[in-house]
């Protein structure tokens, strides 16, 4: 299967039209969407939820003909494992794998990782390599 796993950041980016990272984040959505399938976990559909009051308004704005929804695999929750093992060994303070863990861990059924605004700008926030590497990461 081809496609791209979505990470909540670019979903909630052009949702909300943000003002810094909506256009990078809409043009990094149809790239990937002219490569392949896009696709969300639970996770990202938890994370993108925050923005809305009822599942109805959610699942309009997230598609399942645009995204689809995968589960969690388990060979995701044990990269996750091993990524958040990495992270403590580095000097990680946090002392359970958190959500961008699971969203980092690439879906080994799925053959480009997630596009992400998240990297080099602070707070934990992380990206992946430009579109021709695989993936896509913001200009920051």
């Amino acid at each position: 299967m081809t496609g791209t796993l979505v990470d909540s950041n670019v979903i909630l980016d052009v949702l909300t039209d943000d003002t810094e990272w909506g256009d990078w984040s809409a043009a990094m959505l149809a790239e990937a969407a002219r490569s392949g399938l896009l696709a969300i976990n639970p996770i990202i559909y938890a994370e993108v939820s925050v923005r809305f009051e009822r599942i109805e308004d959610l699942d309009d704005a997230l598609p399942e003909r645009y995204y689809r929804r995968l589960p969690l695999p388990f060979e995701a929750a044990f990269l996750t494992g091993q990524c958040f093992l990495k992270y403590r060994k580095r000097g990680g303070t946090r002392t359970t794998p958190m959500p961008d863990f699971y969203i980092g861990a690439k879906d080994p059924r799925l053959s480009r990782p997630s596009p992400s605004n998240r990297c080099r700008r602070g707070g934990g926030r992380r990206a992946r390599r430009p579109a021709s590497a695989g993936g896509c990461s913001r200009p920051d």
